[in-house]
């Protein structure tokens, strides 16, 4: 029978032995494959961030921006915030009977794709319009969140907001651990992801830098403020509007970026066209088993120019398919 003392030494290694168990992992990027790609990213992150290194920066200088659709989150088969639009249409129908007689919104209703391609961009501009303008911020933000609260994807059947990129979540973290400020520079809308970045990225609402329209400041009867959001647009924050956002929103270029698209074509060249240390990053969708494989012919996300110039200047390119272990956190 053990005595006292060699009770306590074997519950103490017990203990021990479950605590090295319960050891976090000491990758920080554990659903990205070990490789060049991997590399590249942790060995800048440790060039930046090495007092005494030739390469190291700052800590208010480590500014990190990061593309949305296709780089954050899927995009595929459409922009979740233009299904968001076409849902938001559906629901206000009934509180527009002239649409029933007034295009584009009849084509939509009813369902006829052919009349509703004859109006062109235009026609999808204006359903989009109409579901983002005529209410305050607060109610827009409402309806984004019971859209997410209900909405599901065609193909995976999980909400939209479950859809984000598991490698770049850890990815976000990383940085953040490293000193990084880390912001969200997409051409959709400001106020729809400012609805659920912070929960799905760590990315506060003030650092979300996105396309906006005007809005209206006014007092209801009672003397209570609101921002009443109109059909004018302010500012479209994609292809060459998104240096013109770093730089009006955060007011440092970043020394990272991540892109997907010729969308980020630009914020990847003017983020690299800095001096001192640069990496510009591109996620190439490879992968139709577990998510989507396009580039170069997709009316969705094309990657054609970037794709070219971070293959003759070293960029690095995520191999989806190559490079994640896994691409959704609720994959097996």
């Amino acid at each position: 029978m053990l005595n006292r003392r060699s009770l306590l030494a074997l519950l103490f290694a017990v203990s021990a032995i479950g605590a090295a168990w319960a050891q976090p992992s000491s990758d920080p990027l554990p659903s990205w494959n070990d490789g060049a790609v991997k590399k590249s990213i942790t060995d800048f992150v440790a060039r930046v961030t090495t007092q005494g290194d030739a390469d190291f920066v700052p800590v208010e200088q480590r500014i990190a921006v990061f593309d949305n659709d296709g780089t954050l989150w899927c995009e595929q088969p459409e922009y979740f915030q233009a299904v968001f639009a076409f849902d938001r249409v559906k629901a206000m129908a009934p509180s527009h009977p002239q649409w029933k007689s007034q295009q584009p919104f009849k084509a939509f209703l009813s369902g006829d794709r052919k009349a509703l391609a004859e109006q062109g961009e235009k026609g999808v501009l204006t359903l989009v319009a109409a579901a983002h303008s005529g209410m305050t911020t607060d109610e827009f933000a409402k309806s984004v969140a019971d859209w997410l609260a209900t909405a599901r994807h065609p193909r995976f059947n999980r909400p939209y907001n479950e859809l984000i990129y598991q490698p770049m979540v850890e990815l976000l973290a990383y940085l953040r651990a490293n000193g990084f400020k880390t912001f969200i520079v997409s051409g959709g809308g400001v106020e729809f992801m400012r609805v659920w970045a912070e929960k799905a990225y760590g990315i506060p609402p003030e650092q979300v830098v996105g396309s906006s329209g005007v809005t209206q400041y006014r007092l209801d009867a009672a003397g209570k403020p609101s921002l009443l959001k109109t059909v004018k647009v302010q500012f479209i924050d994609d292809g060459p509007g998104k240096p013109s956002g770093i730089n009006m929103i955060i007011g440092r270029r970043p020394i990272l970026a991540f892109g997907n698209s010729d969308g980020d074509h630009q914020m990847l060249q003017w983020t690299m066209a800095g001096s001192g240390p640069r990496f510009a990053g591109i996620v190439h969708h490879t992968d139709s088993t577990r998510e989507y494989a396009y580039d170069r012919p997709s009316k969705i996300g094309k990657l054609d120019k970037a794709w070219e110039e971070a293959k003759a200047k070293g960029w690095t390119v995520v191999d989806m398919k190559r490079d994640w272990k896994r691409v959704f956190a609720f994959e097996p």
